[in-house]
């Protein structure tokens, strides 16, 4: 979520004409019951200028040069010429007659017919020559990228200029423009510029892009606006069956499958630079899909793109998202070979579809050039930097910029550079630009200190009552190479105060070698994850709910201390090595740790007392971390989680009380099927060698919250299963609303259909009974126990219901034969 703060601004802009084209025109397009005409044609006679309808019939069409007749064509209906009498022409409606008599050339009338149809026949010759044209015909490849990124309130009318908000920074309003795509005015508000070298083998498969230049107004060298930014807008392939969007999978009109989702009519063939090519348009089959309506111009003789316009479906169910319209044109080189030479692609952010809904247009333009071949360079060119940060990137001079940057800013781009650095002196914004900091990091900034978290300040649970916790760390910047973090909290029942410390640094950034190190004595749910951890502020959600089910007294004094070291030698490979000193006794006298010293059961303890040496592998194929802090974030892309621990435990080490040995590997992969959506398939793995106390057995992690925990089981319990050697598979689907976007009346409701089940299976050790003395059952899962759930989600847009059933164990007391849980956040 920290990356989105800055999306936050914008929405909170939004709910709160510089440039003169030569023709512009908007309208709808209605057949004779004055019903929209969905994916109509409208283009300027003789040109090859036009857009598609949405499926409102509502379109908008602008360009430089001066015309005077508009052309409008259907498949089903009549062709219709409009006589444009001005420049500009807003508001037309324009009425399509249906054929009544069919020509020689067969016309398709809604959904296209998947037989004797040319653009189908041309659709095939491009799956054959895809891999065989761009730059898939050579082995290496390079060239130059320029980009630029900009983000614009739209929709600026007077009464929006006069609100209370924007008093004091009335100046910005100068800088209105009017946007080709939508003929909506905008204001813009962040622009960002890259320069970049890229080198790719197709042998190798390994791609590489060198930052030389970066520019940000406003916000230089802010390295989470830049990752926040760069995630919205992942690279793509048109020629790929699935474009990934906003973590949503979109068919490209390119797809092998694309026959079944979209209808295609050959419309056009003309030279384009010297090239007869052909046009084809294509819209969505179906209503509530991730598709798109446009049109394309393709080689006859290659079967390469020359250019793709394509816009989302206004029905496609994906939140906060209006629009996208996307770009793409290619160059011929050496008389056959098309190369991406741009690629645009428009947002408009919105907090709803309504066509006059103020919002943030989000665009990106991309140009490439000075392409160079079979250049080849040695494997190790293409390692990925695991910490490169070159200050002189964000700092490059104007001159280098003009000199540099592919096409020249426009005079009011450049105006837009000086109005926003002076805006970020204006008193009015940094504190609203502070408000959404405190709302999305949940800390309070003040000097180089931040305040919090805020959304911990409060908890509950049976030992303390009511819980207070405040905190506060060091911030000097996003790029710290330390951090001291500190809090403490007070139980107004226990009437104790508790607290954790830890400082870490980064003592070479190169490969991020960290040295860490902390104490934390609380009290603490212990089995909230299976995998554990020794962080010191890591402190579980379950320790301290303020919704919670059932008895939740099954609580422990916690002390824990841990000095370690980790290091990235390579990118999203991480190692670490660490020792920890804990000691822990039951925080509730209606719980008990009390264990024997040893298979004689001649002594009893209560409290557990433990040295232990740890070391880690980590490895995150795919993970964008954020900014290069001793503290990063990670972008919300989906990504692999690999994770193995092994600690080894020391009897009489500093009074330690056990001697053991512990491996446990966790194991998360995302999987994302196309249009039938994602899956996330989790696995945990552990065993424990010796024997060793309730206080230290694998737990199986319950959950008596109202609240959805990540990892844990709904239907269980705390403590109704232990295990010291165990194996668990879970599996979540997110189907995305692709079944209720088939159900009519529950279309507009955008819901999302999830399934999921949960399993489990441990045994406990015969020497593990023998020195329980805590008085709890040991109750193993040596029969394979499983969940199984159904939700519904994007319920507001924010809100997911789970319900979760026990599909075995039913007859175990108080067993939670059902469950609801809710989850909240913000998804597109």
């Amino acid at each position: 979520m920290k990356k989105k703060a800055f999306f936050y601004i914008f929405f909170l802009f939004a709910s709160a004409s510089a440039i003169f084209a030569q023709t512009k025109v908007s309208g709808v397009v209605v057949d004779k019951l004055n019903h929209p005409v969905p994916f109509a044609n409208v283009a300027f006679k003789n040109s090859s200028e036009g857009v598609v309808c949405n499926e409102d019939g509502v379109f908008y069409l602008e360009s430089p040069k001066a015309y005077t007749t508009l052309v409008i064509t259907s498949v089903g209906y009549s062709d219709k010429e409009i006589e444009l009498e001005k420049s500009v022409n807003y508001n037309f409606k324009i009425l399509l007659k249906e054929i009544e008599s069919l020509k020689e050339v067969v016309i398709y009338r809604g959904k296209t017919s998947k037989k004797n149809n040319p653009a189908l026949d041309i659709l095939r010759k491009i799956w054959e020559h895809r891999r065989k044209n761009g730059l898939h015909l050579f082995a290496q490849y390079q060239m130059e990228k320029y980009e630029k990124i900009e983000f614009d309130m739209n929709t600026i009318d007077s009464a929006y200029m006069k609100k209370k908000l924007f008093k004091g920074m009335e100046f910005i309003f100068k800088h209105v423009d009017t946007s080709k795509i939508t003929g909506k005015t905008y204001l813009p508000i962040f622009i960002n510029e890259a320069l970049s070298d890229v080198y790719g083998d197709n042998k190798l498969k390994k791609v590489k892009e060198k930052v030389k230049a970066n520019k940000t107004s406003g916000f230089n060298g802010n390295q989470q606006i830049l990752a926040f930014v760069n995630d919205l807008y992942t690279d793509f392939d048109v020629y790929n069956n699935h474009i990934t969007f906003f973590d949503k999978s979109f068919t490209s009109p390119i797809s092998t499958t694309g026959i079944d989702v979209y209808n295609y009519v050959l419309r056009d063939s003309a030279y384009i630079d010297k090239k007869w090519c052909y046009n084809i348009v294509f819209y969505p089959r179906r209503q509530n899909e991730l598709t798109f309506k446009g049109d394309f111009w393709v080689s006859d003789t290659t079967f390469a793109l020359k250019n793709i316009n394509m816009a989302a479906t206004k029905s496609a169910n994906i939140n906060w998202v209006k629009d996208i319209y996307i770009e793409q044109e290619f160059e011929v080189l050496n008389d056959s070979i098309f190369l991406l030479s741009k690629d645009y692609m428009m947002a408009d952010f919105a907090l709803n579809k309504k066509e006059n809904s103020k919002g943030v247009y989000g665009k990106r333009t991309t140009f490439f050039r000075d392409h160079k071949f079979n250049n080849e360079k040695p494997e190790k060119f293409y390692k990925e930097d695991v910490n490169y940060y070159d200050k002189e990137v964000y700092n490059k001079s104007e001159d280098y910029w003009q000199e540099n940057r592919f096409e020249n800013l426009t005079k009011d781009e450049k105006g837009i550079y000086k109005m926003l650095d002076t805006l970020q002196t204006v008193k009015k914004f940094q504190n609203i630009y502070n408000l959404v900091q405190i709302f999305d990091s949940g800390y309070i900034h003040h000097g180089n200190l931040d305040y919090g978290p805020i959304y911990s300040l409060i908890g509950q649970n049976s030992v303390e009552g009511l819980r207070l916790k405040t905190g506060v760390r060091t911030y000097f910047g996003p790029n710290d190479p330390w951090r001291l973090q500190t809090y403490i909290a007070y139980g107004l029942v226990d009437d104790k105060v508790k607290y954790g410390v830890t400082g870490k640094w980064i003592v070479e950034p190169k490969n991020r070698v960290i040295i860490a190190a902390g104490n934390r004595r609380d009290i603490e749910q212990i089995g909230a994850s299976l995998t554990t951890t020794n962080d010191i502020l890591g402190r579980s959600n379950a320790s301290s709910g303020l919704l919670t089910f059932g008895s939740n007294n099954k609580l422990t004094n916690v002390n824990l201390s841990n000095v370690q070291v980790e290091i990235e030698p390579l990118k999203n490979l991480t190692f670490g090595a660490g020792v920890t000193y804990r000691t822990l006794i039951s925080a509730s006298p209606e719980f008990s740790l009390d264990y024997y010293t040893d298979l004689s059961q001649t002594t009893i303890k209560s409290q557990v007392k433990q040295s232990e040496f740890n070391l880690k592998v980590e490895y995150t194929p795919n993970r964008k971390p954020i900014g290069f802090s001793v503290e990063r974030y990670n972008t919300d892309s989906p990504f692999t989680s690999l994770f193995l621990t092994y600690s080894q435990g020391f009897k009489g080490l500093l009074s330690s009380d056990f001697e053991y040995k512990k491996l446990q590997l966790y194991y998360k992969q995302p999987i994302i099927i196309g249009p039938l959506g994602r899956s996330d398939i989790t696995v945990e793995m552990g065993k424990t060698f010796g024997y060793v106390p309730l206080g230290l057995i694998s737990v199986v992690p319950g959950n008596q919250s109202l609240f959805d925990i990540s990892n844990t089981f709904s239907n269980l319990q705390y403590y109704e299963f232990v295990s010291d050697q165990y194996v668990t598979l879970k599996w979540n689907h997110d189907f995305q609303g692709r079944f209720f976007a088939r159900i009519p009346f529950m279309r507009k409701l955008n819901w999302r259909e999830n399934i999921g089940i949960k399993s489990v299976y441990g045994t406990v050790s015969n020497e593990n009974r023998t020195i329980n003395a805590s008085g709890l059952v040991y109750n193993a899962p040596d029969k394979v126990y499983w969940e199984y759930s159904t939700g519904i989600g994007n319920i507001f847009k924010f809100f997911r219901v789970d319900f979760s059933w026990r599909g075995n164990y039913l007859n175990i007391p108080n067993a939670n034969k059902f469950a609801t849980k809710i989850s909240y956040g913000f998804y597109f």
